[in-house]
Parts: structure tokens; C-alpha cells; sequence
């Protein structure tokens, strides 16, 4: 399934071009037009769901190991590289800009200015009956996996 109107879709279609660096029945991955640092990847499901619960286990599981091995691959390559971020926004409020399930694989080196902010994180840690509330509210929707 896929949407006429999705810039990822059109790049699956071969629509509108992409630098691909790899590309199977289940996923596609390409090269950032808009990378936050060289060799920035994006890993894409060629199923058009918004969100990674709507996609297949298949695609969600082919999606990560793509990932893991571009990230060794990054590593092995003569791209300025000290680490890896793996992300993936699920959702506007996530900042989802693009409404098809996609993980970026971003090399980082120290000093790139790229920052993960997090304003409403505790500064010491959460009782654990705090966060035992929605622990048990994630595994009511667990069980029989």
C-alpha cells in the first residue's frame, strides 16, 4: 500500500530520484537530501503507514536490521564518524515531518552541535511507584506477544 501524494512513496516508485545505498522487498534506504551531518541515512518500510505500530513485524524488524548494518558500514567507511544516532518520530508531536514511518541513521562526532534536549526530564530519578503507573498501563497492551 502506498500514497500518490508521499514524497517517500514517489522515491519507492523510482517517481522522483534518491541516492539509494540499499533496497529489498520490505524496506529502501537512501541517502538524506537534507543530512544533519555526512552519510545521515534514511531507512524507510515500503508500506505507507505514519506510524512503526501500523507497519508489519517483518518490515518494522527488516527496518532496524538495515539500520544496524548501514551503522557498521558508516563506521567501516572513511565518513567522520565517533558514533551513531538512531531516530525514528512517531507522530507530529514527535516532530514527524514526514507522515511515513522512517529511521534516520545519523553519524555523530564530537563537536557536531547536534543536541538532544529534554526540558521536562527529572532531575533526580522518579520513585518507582511513580513510574509504576504506566508500566502497568504499557503491559495490559503486552500481553500474548
Amino acid at each position: 500500500m502506498n500514497d500518490e501524494n508521499c514524497i517517500f512513496c514517489k522515491i519507492i516508485r523510482k517517481e522522483i530520484p534518491a541516492t539509494i545505498v540499499y533496497e529489498d522487498d520490505l524496506v529502501l534506504a537512501f541517502m538524506d537530501a537534507m543530512p544533519i551531518n555526512p552519510g545521515h541515512t534514511l531507512v524507510i518500510p515500503k508500506e505507507h503507514e505514519q506510524y512503526i505500530s501500523d507497519i508489519s513485524a517483518a518490515a518494522a524488524a527488516r527496518m532496524f536490521e538495515v539500520a544496524r548494518r548501514i551503522d557498521t558500514s558508516i563506521r567501516e567507511s572513511g565518513i567522520r564518524c565517533d558514533a551513531l544516532s538512531l531516530m525514528l518520530s512517531d507522530g507530529e508531536a514527535a516532530s514527524q515531518e514526514v507522515f511515513h514511518t522512517h529511521l534516520h541513521v545519523i553519524p555523530r562526532y564530537e563537536g557536531d552541535g547536534v543536541k538532544h534536549r529534554y526540558p521536562n526530564k527529572p532531575k533526580s530519578l522518579t520513585p518507582a511507584a511513580e513510574l509504576s503507573v504506566p508500566a502497568e498501563e504499557i503491559k495490559k497492551n503486552l500481553r500474548g506477544m
